[in-house]
C-alpha cells in the first residue's frame, strides 16, 4: 500500500476468486471459459443480474421452487424439479437448524405441484419412515400409520429379516439355525400353497408361523430309531417316512412326544437323540416362541398378519384406501420396539422397492414413482457392523444404488451425517447443509464438494434457522438459501423451557402416563 500525498493511502486488492459462469443476454451459463483474464475491472453482481441467473434457470415448467435467497429473499431460487427428485436428496443439519420443517415446505410443494386444472390429488408418492412423530401435524390429510395401524405380515420377511427377529448375534450355533430356518420356513410355505408355480425362501407366499414353531419344537427334542433315522416311535404312533421332508412335514402339525431314548438289545431297538436333539437350538426356539407371543409384535405375528395379501399391503403403504386415497403416507415409528425397528425399516423398504422393480418390468415404465423420507437416518442406517442395523442398511443401500432405474429416489435426513452409511450418502446427488456444529460432520459434508467449492462449507456453523447451503445437479450454482417456511408445521419445535417454567405449578397424573408407558 503506497501513501499518495493528495489522497491518501492507495489500497490495492487482490481477490482469489473461481469462475462460476457468464450471464449473456440474460441467461446464465456454468462455467469460466468465456471470461477474460485478468478482467479489466471487478465489480459487484447488481441484484437484476443475480435474479437473472435464477429467474431464466430452467423452463417453467421443470422449475420447482422451496427457498430464496439468504441475503436478498424476493430472488426465488428454483432447482429442476426431475433432476431434484429423481437422484437421491440429503438434508443434513444440526438439532434446531429448520431441518424437519425444510423436509416439510419441499414435501408439501411437491403434493401442491399440479400440472392442469384438475382437481383431488395429483400423482405422488411419498412414503416419510417419522421416527419421532413430527410429521402429521404437518400434513392433515396423510395416511398415518402407527404400531396399531401397522400390519406388516411375517410370511413377507427376508432371510436377512429373519435372522435380525429370530436369532441372537454372536450365537456359535447361528451359521446351522439359519439353515434349519431356511429349510423349514420353504417347506412350509411348499405345504401350504401346492398351487405355487415355484416356491422359494423369501417368496412372497402365506404359511403358518405356529407350523414352524411345532417342527423346531419337535426337532429340538426328537428320537429315531438308531438303525433308520427316517422311523420315528412317538407315545401315539410308530411310523417310517420315505423322506427327510415329508418327516419335518409331518413335525409340523403338532407337537409330540417322542419314545425315549434306548440302546439296542435282542428284544428292543435302539433309539438314540436327533441331530438337533443336543441343545443346540433349544434358545433358538425358545427366541422364536416368545417372539411370536410378544404383544408388542401383533403387527407381524398377529391373526391380521394371515388375512391380509401382499396386495392389502403395498396399498396401505402406498396410501390407496377405498375412498380415502393420499399423496403421503407417515409410518409413525415411535412406537415400534427398538429391537425390531431395523426389521421394520428394511421391510417396508424392501416391499416398496420390489414394488417399483415389478411395476417397472411388467409394464416396462413407471407410473407411479416414489419418493421415501428417512428422518433421523442415522439411527437406523449408520456406519456400523453391527449385526442389529443389517438388515435396513442392505435395504437402504440397495435403493441408494438402484432404485432410481425403477422410480423409487431417497430423501435422507440427519443430524450427524458422518454417522451414516457412506454407500448412502455418496449416492446423494442433491444437498441441503444446514447448521452443522460438529466438526466430523462439518468434514463430512466439505468432502462431497468439488475442491474449488469447499471454501463455502465454511459457514456452516453460523447458518441461521432455515437457512441451508444447497448443491447438486439440480440447481444452477451452489448458494446459501433461506427455505420458504412451511404451513403448516411439523410438531418438532422447541419447547418454550423459560415460558412454560414462569407459569403456575401445575399438577400431574402419574397414573395416565404410567398406563400409556405400559401398552
Amino acid at each position: 500500500m503506497k501513501e499518495n500525498a493528495d489522497t491518501g493511502p492507495d489500497r490495492k486488492y487482490m481477490i482469489d476468486a473461481y469462475p462460476l459462469g457468464t450471464l449473456q443476454d440474460g441467461q446464465f451459463k456454468r462455467g469460466g471459459d468465456d471470461l477474460a483474464i485478468p478482467p479489466k475491472k471487478v465489480l459487484p453482481a447488481t441484484k437484476e443480474e443475480v435474479g437473472a441467473i435464477y429467474s431464466n434457470a430452467f423452463e417453467v415448467g421443470k422449475r420447482f421452487c422451496f427457498s430464496q435467497l439468504t441475503r436478498q429473499r424476493d430472488i426465488k431460487v428454483p432447482v429442476h424439479g426431475d433432476r431434484f427428485f429423481n437422484k437421491h436428496i440429503a438434508i443434513v443439519g444440526a438439532t434446531g437448524s429448520g431441518k424437519s420443517h425444510t423436509v416439510a415446505t419441499i414435501l408439501q410443494e411437491a403434493i401442491a405441484a399440479k400440472n392442469g386444472d384438475y382437481t383431488g390429488l395429483n400423482n405422488s408418492h411419498i412414503v416419510i419412515f417419522d421416527i419421532h412423530s413430527e410429521y402429521q401435524s404437518a400434513f392433515p390429510e396423510a395416511n398415518v400409520i402407527g404400531v396399531e395401524d401397522l400390519i406388516l405380515p411375517y410370511w413377507l420377511l427376508s432371510e436377512e429379516e429373519m435372522e435380525e427377529v429370530f436369532l441372537e448375534s454372536g450365537d456359535r450355533n447361528n451359521y446351522n439355525q439359519e439353515s434349519l430356518l431356511r429349510t423349514i420356513v420353504t417347506l412350509c410355505k411348499e405345504k401350504d400353497n401346492s398351487g405355487a408355480e415355484k416356491v422359494y425362501f423369501d417368496s412372497p407366499l402365506k404359511y403358518s408361523v405356529q407350523d414352524l414353531v411345532n417342527c423346531l419344537m419337535n426337532l429340538s427334542v426328537e428320537t429315531k430309531d438308531a438303525d433308520n433315522p427316517l422311523h420315528i416311535i412317538t407315545d401315539s404312533d410308530d411310523k417310517s417316512f420315505d423322506s427327510e421332508q415329508a418327516k419335518l412335514e409331518s413335525y409340523c402339525s403338532a407337537p409330540l412326544s417322542f419314545a425315549p431314548t434306548q440302546r439296542a438289545s435282542k428284544d428292543k431297538i435302539g433309539i438314540n437323540k436327533g441331530a438337533y436333539a443336543d441343545g443346540s437350538i433349544d434358545k433358538f426356539v425358545r427366541r422364536l416362541a416368545s417372539k411370536i407371543n410378544n404383544p408388542r409384535l401383533q403387527f407381524i405375528f398377529g391373526e391380521k398378519s394371515t388375512e391380509l395379501s401382499l396386495e392389502d399391503v403395498i396399498g396401505q403403504l402406498m396410501g390407496y384406501k377405498a375412498g380415502v386415497n393420499s399423496n403421503i403416507t407417515i409410518l409413525d415409528l415411535s412406537g415400534i420396539p427398538f429391537e425390531v425397528l431395523s426389521m421394520t425399516v428394511s421391510l417396508i423398504t424392501r416391499l416398496l422397492f420390489d414394488y417399483g422393480y415389478y411395476y417397472r418390468r411388467s409394464k416396462n415404465t413407471c407410473d407411479t414413482p416414489l419418493l421415501l423420507v428417512y428422518e433421523e437416518a442415522h439411527k437406523y442406517a449408520p456406519k456400523s457392523g453391527l449385526a442389529r442395523y443389517k438388515a435396513s442398511l442392505s435395504a437402504i443401500e440397495r435403493i441408494a444404488k438402484e432404485g432410481r432405474k425403477y422410480g423409487v429416489s431417497l430423501l435422507i435426513a440427519s443430524q450427524r451425517p458422518s454417522e451414516i452409511s457412506e454407500t448412502i450418502f455418496s449416492q446423494c446427488s442433491n444437498f441441503l447443509a444446514m447448521r452443522l456444529t460438529n466438526p466430523d460432520d462439518q468434514s463430512y459434508v466439505r468432502r462431497l464438494l468439488p475442491d474449488t467449492l469447499g471454501n463455502i462449507t465454511e459457514g456452516l456453523p453460523s447458518l441461521g434457522a432455515g437457512e441451508a447451503l444447497l448443491i447438486g445437479e439440480a440447481t444452477i450454482m451452489p448458494c446459501v438459501v433461506y427455505v420458504t417456511p412451511c404451513d403448516p408445521e411439523p410438531s418438532s419445535s422447541d419447547i418454550p423451557y423459560l415460558d412454560i417454567w414462569k407459569e403456575e405449578w401445575r399438577s400431574i397424573s402419574f397414573e395416565e402416563i404410567a398406563k400409556e408407558w405400559k401398552k
